[in-house]
């Protein structure tokens, strides 16, 4: 049953990765120009119909198999990395003191984690007490109140002026108007610039590689002997994780008054290591939960990582680079959980805790990147001096 729930899981992120990584990618780019609410009311458009999806499947016991076309529909509409996407663009576009973004980024992360936990350990309650179909009608009410405030009452950061709305007048211009947010962010670029980025892309790319799949073993491990937590169980150490989103916050908020972003991060990775190695021998419910404490500021590089990113882009470049970030996030996600879910079906059987430990040493990458960063030139201080000479070069070139 392990090894057969771990390859759905793996087919069914798949299948909504590919759709949801192109509209990712042009939803969250175009905002420069069209404005961020698309970015976040399609996702929830979404994740409605997929929530209707979902009550229907349970109310009538359809075939599981119909979950695919869910996940591919949830993916047309962008799923959560644009949603994500837009609103890390949104915060940055209202944030206009630089050390005030890290903060307000963390608080984004912040705020997702407190809802997530809040719900994982809603929703064993939930299921053992109204079942899985009123459950699904529950999460559908929460995206039509989502989609009202959206649509109705958040102003939009960005404005589209008229020559915005005319449609380009060929295919190519589309294409060229799609992705010229992307492409203009490297092709413009100074050189340093472009490295700066491609290193912080790849940073955040590797680190959320190693987190996403081995936290998202998490449920499976438990399930498992000799823990064999139920639904209640299993709520209660998803919630744990919200301790680990608070803690982490409070992290980035105290360290960001006296270090630079990338200590931070560096001590992030250090205390997921820590969790995951724990993780790996916790053979007993109490060791379990006891795994949260060294992994209490894992979340830290996440936020800290996208704020160095805003730092380093001009104003009118956010939305292309939460666009990227967003699209390596889907694809990262997908091939993380597809590996991580693969090696757990292949080592269950003699050593469960093998893609923990896997997990840890992973984050050598990220770490020797960021090594290699303190060790050149392109170190914290030029996140904030790469924006000022960029826009005095620009303003020296229109006058």
């Amino acid at each position: 049953v392990q090894e057969k729930a771990s390859v759905f899981n793996m087919q069914l992120d798949l299948t909504g990765a590919v759709p949801s990584l192109i509209v990712a990618f042009v939803i969250v780019a175009n905002g420069d120009r069209q404005g961020r609410k698309r970015s976040l009311v399609l996702p929830s458009v979404g994740a409605l119909i997929a929530d209707i999806c979902l009550t229907v499947i349970s109310y009538f016991s359809l075939s599981l198999s119909i979950l695919f076309a869910v996940a591919f529909i949830t993916g047309l509409f962008g799923s959560m990395a644009t949603f994500l996407g837009g609103g890390f663009a949104f915060i940055a576009d209202v944030c206009h003191d630089e050390k005030q973004k890290t903060t307000r980024i963390a608080v984004v992360d912040l705020i997702f984690g407190v809802v997530s936990g809040l719900a994982g350990l809603s929703s064993g309650y939930f299921l053992r007490g109204v079942g899985f179909t009123w459950t699904f009608v529950t999460a559908s009410l929460l995206h039509v109140v989502n989609i009202i405030y959206i649509i109705f009452l958040l102003e939009d950061t960005v404005g589209v002026s008229e020559f915005q709305h005319q449609a380009p007048v060929s295919c190519k211009e589309l294409l060229r108007e799609t992705f010229s947010g992307v492409y203009m962010l490297f092709k413009t670029a100074p050189y340093k610039k472009r490295i700066l980025i491609t290193v912080l892309l790849f940073t955040f790319m590797s680190y959320l590689f190693t987190m996403v799949g081995g936290s998202s073993l998490f449920t499976l491990y438990e399930l498992d002997e000799p823990l064999c937590w139920n639904e209640v169980y299993i709520g209660y150490g998803a919630a744990a994780f919200t301790s680990v989103s608070l803690t982490s916050f409070l992290g980035v908020y105290l360290f960001s008054k006296c270090l630079k972003d990338i200590y931070i991060v560096f001590i992030g990775i250090f205390s997921y290591i820590g969790g995951m190695v724990m993780a790996a021998f916790a053979k007993t419910t109490l060791l379990m939960f006891l795994v949260r404490v060294p992994s209490l500021l894992c979340f830290m590089p996440i936020p800290v990582l996208r704020s160095m990113l805003s730092k380093v882009v001009l104003a009118g470049e956010q939305g292309a680079v939460f666009a990227c970030i967003a699209c390596l996030e889907v694809v990262t996600g997908t091939i993380s959980l597809s590996v991580f879910n693969i090696i757990y079906a292949a080592t269950v059987a003699w050593f469960s805790g093998f893609s923990f430990l896997l997990s840890a040493g992973l984050c050598l990458i990220p770490l020797a990147v960021l090594c290699w960063l303190l060790c050149t030139s392109w170190n914290g201080e030029d996140l904030a001096l790469l924006v000022p000479e960029e826009v005095s070069s620009i303003e020296s070139v229109d006058s």
